[in-house]
């Protein structure tokens, strides 16, 4: 009895600890027995029957699978080789392990398939213009097929695409000489722009010139006019007085008439104290004009 009791302990020991299994959180257990699918198992302790269930643990964290460089021929027909990266994830670990042998080798191969179709459509031109749409095409396409793996790409990065070397070089020809155009234009512009903002003050400068000189003109031509009518309100002031003290009296008008046209020439006249001529220009000019009388 003690025979038993010491085989059957250690048997029931070794028993135990072979169907214990520990699932880590960045994976999960996809359990069989005699061969048959039976559950799916997330992290933590688990036991099953040896010999009996099967347990495959699935990494279910983001992984990343290298395209390796091939060469692809472009609408063109120029030869370039295009390297690229996929980042993907197991999202069912049940067609993961059932529906694909080996699913990181078979997103690898149709990776490669998928970017020489997309590639090949484009000129190199296009594709080294476009790599966020060929990135954005071959994830939708890889994503479309391995639905079926249990796998979802997240993401597609195109590492580079090369041209042959003497295409390289006729190509670095190129956007040097396009630099360079460009270049000159913006100092052709920037040359241009100086001379129309000196000529620009240029013209304000004649402007203001001119303005000045219609001004200054403008002010004389006001100066002289206001000196016509200064004079022009003397005569008549004149006249008024003769028409108003000579009514009657013909010959003493012509006289003060001549006398008046005298004194608007600044002509020097000698007249008597006591004529009517004196009085009548002493009581126009409101002072009265001084006698002088002689002593001996």
């Amino acid at each position: 009895m003690s025979i038993w009791i010491n085989i059957g302990i250690p048997a029931i020991i070794i028993i135990f600890f072979a169907g214990v299994r520990i699932i880590r959180p960045i994976e999960k257990g996809v359990v069989e027995r005699l061969g048959k699918y039976i559950k799916t198992v997330d992290q933590g302790f688990h036991w099953i029957i040896p010999i009996i269930d099967r347990m495959t643990r699935v990494n279910t964290t983001e992984r990343m699978v290298d395209v390796q460089p091939q060469t692809v021929i472009t609408r063109d027909k120029l030869n370039a080789i295009v390297d690229a990266v996929v980042y993907y994830q197991i999202k069912d670990v049940v067609k993961s392990v059932y529906n694909v042998d080996d699913h990181k080798s078979q997103l690898t191969s149709l990776a490669r398939t998928t970017l020489r179709a997309v590639v090949g459509k484009m000129s190199l031109t296009e594709a080294n213009e476009n790599r966020d749409d060929i990135n954005l095409k071959v994830e939708q396409v890889l994503d479309k097929e391995t639905d079926s793996y249990g796998v979802e790409v997240l993401r597609v990065e195109i590492q580079k695409i090369e041209p042959p070397e003497d295409v390289q070089e006729a190509m670095n020809k190129v956007v040097k000489a396009e630099q360079e155009k460009i270049s000159a234009m913006d100092l052709a512009t920037a040359v241009e722009t100086k001379a129309d903002g000196e000529r620009r003050a240029e013209i304000k400068r004649a402007e203001g010139q001119r303005q000045g000189e219609i001004l200054r003109a403008q002010g004389e031509s006001q100066a002289i006019v206001m000196v016509a009518d200064a004079k022009a309100a003397e005569i008549k002031v004149v006249n008024e007085a003769l028409t108003k003290y000579f009514k009657s009296d013909a010959q003493l008008y012509k006289k003060l008439e001549t006398t008046a046209e005298s004194l608007k020439n600044g002509t020097k006249l000698v007249l008597d104290s006591n004529s009517k001529v004196m009085n009548i220009i002493s009581d126009v000019a409101g002072v009265p004009i001084p006698i002088k009388t002689g002593k001996k």
